[in-house]
């Protein structure tokens, strides 16, 4: 009988079964960044124990980095003192760092694969909920928190169940105007975000077959959300032409031999799974989440359910939802003002993302609505050279969007970006939670990042397929 690649991967990695039933995993490369990472040293600093294999290990800083500017010290002392203490405990353990200062930083899951250090048949791990992301590369990825942060410094290892998986098929071809974030939210929609709790989620079909690296990895990045603990695509010849070249890929003979391997780690062609769903991906069409979990969405089309539309056991949280949003069972979602638009996140912050709204707004010839703040925020320095360079960054700025350094941003305001009040906002990111974005108050539509575009430009919610004449 065949195996899936999580199976194959899990096993592989696999140094001791233990006591309690878990396996201790080899972790193979360790991702670290300024907000998990100090108590973790201070607890090695306590045992008197050095970074096993700092090596494997690679900081950044991303989730409190100011993105209107660099200066030192930042104006947030608890910051400043994040960012310095990420300093010294890379200098003291010899942990690579990409600085800020270097111009080298950027979110740490858009960084990781830009470098090559994510690839196929690998274990990787961070201090982020959003690690899945690197499982675009057929890869194993999980976020964890601060302890077993400490515990991969001191060993390399985790100590982890096995997960069962659910094979997520997205079948035939998307209409115009639908992208990878669409796909994502509408999974969640249906599939529930408890849905995939107990689950690794491995994404099939023609669709995903046919996405970029970057539309995978928007969608592994969703994986979370739906409470999988992980989410993976099988590697194939999109994810080595991507990594070919890149700073830390195999090259010359080594690159045969990674290819190789690669290959061997897909999922067998008679590999049982603990379940399989499909969707037909003609039926997704743009989607906006109206309420308070990454599940409360809707095509922009649709209107916001009625309370009868939910099964009993979420219909508390659907009421929840009612009240702090501020909207009415019924109510239609296209046309709900918008008083910040974000563009940006490790969900949607890559170069193809910006590329796609550039090209929109060249198209549409408008600009921002007047009384809409609008930011762009790339998810690396190289993302926002390469935005430069094409002279996108101008075309953003001229359009009335401001354009930023790189960092996490608004996705989850741990930095100066934040919303006032009761703001709403369009955005990129993937968490639409009570407060996420900086306000107790503040209200977040997820969308795509053409949706948050043609919102920005419109003043409203819009379907971008008409805005942008997208046939």
């Amino acid at each position: 009988m065949g195996k899936t690649l999580y199976d194959k991967v899990f096993d592989s990695h696999t140094v001791a079964q233990l006591p309690s039933g878990q396996a201790q995993l080899f972790m193979g490369l360790h991702l670290l960044h300024e907000v998990t990472s100090p108590q973790a040293f201070s607890s090695l600093d306590e045992r008197g124990l050095r970074v096993a294999y700092p090596e494997r290990t690679f900081a950044t800083a991303d989730h409190i980095i100011p993105t209107h500017t660099r200066l030192r010290p930042l104006q947030d002392s608890l910051a400043e003192e994040m960012l310095g203490a990420l300093e010294a405990n890379v200098a003291r353990h010899g942990i690579p760092f990409f600085s800020p200062a270097r111009q080298e930083q950027g979110i740490v899951h858009v960084l990781g694969p830009e470098l090559g250090l994510t690839q196929p048949g690998m274990m990787i791990c961070c201090g982020d909920s959003h690690t899945s992301t690197h499982g675009a590369f057929g890869s194993l990825a999980f976020g964890i928190g601060t302890s077993q942060v400490r515990d991969v410094l001191a060993t390399q290892t985790l100590a982890m169940s096995r997960l069962k998986v659910r094979k997520i098929e997205v079948t035939g071809k998307l209409r115009p105007g639908v992208y990878a974030k669409d796909v994502a939210l509408f999974l969640i929609n249906r599939l529930g975000v408890k849905g995939g709790v107990g689950f690794a989620y491995e994404y099939a079909g023609e669709v995903i077959e046919r996405f970029t690296m970057d539309e995978r990895m928007t969608l592994c990045n969703m994986s979370i959300e739906g409470g999988a603990r992980a989410g993976y695509i099988n590697p194939d010849e999109t994810t080595y032409a991507y990594l070919k070249g890149r700073r830390y890929a195999p090259t010359g003979a080594n690159w045969d031999r990674a290819v190789a391997y690669w290959n061997s780690v897909r999922s067998d062609a008679d590999a049982e799974y603990a379940d399989v769903v499909r969707f037909d991906g003609a039926e997704i069409e743009p989607m906006v989440t109206w309420g308070i979990t990454p599940g409360q969405s809707v095509g922009v089309g649709g209107k916001v359910p009625t309370l009868e539309a939910f099964p009993p056991t979420e219909r508390e949280t659907a009421e929840e939802a009612y009240r702090y949003m501020s909207f009415e069972p019924g109510q239609p979602i296209s046309g709900t003002k918008v008083d910040v638009a974000f563009i940006g996140s490790c969900t949607n912050g890559r170069l193809s993302d910006f590329e796609e709204v550039a090209r929109l707004i060249q198209k549409s010839q408008r600009k921002v609505a007047p009384g809409v703040r609008a930011l762009i925020v790339p998810g690396s320095h190289n993302v926002r050279a390469a935005l430069i360079e094409r002279g996108y960054d101008k075309l953003f700025t001229d359009a009335g969007f401001e354009f930023r350094e790189p960092g996490c941003s608004m996705c989850l305001a741990m930095n100066p970006d934040k919303l006032s009040g009761r703001q709403v906002c369009a955005s990129s990111s993937n968490r639409n939670f009570k407060g996420r974005q900086g306000s107790p108050s503040g209200r977040t539509l997820l969308m795509s990042p053409a949706m948050v575009a043609a919102a920005a430009l419109a003043g409203s919610v819009t379907d971008a397929r008409q805005l942008f004449e997208l046939h």
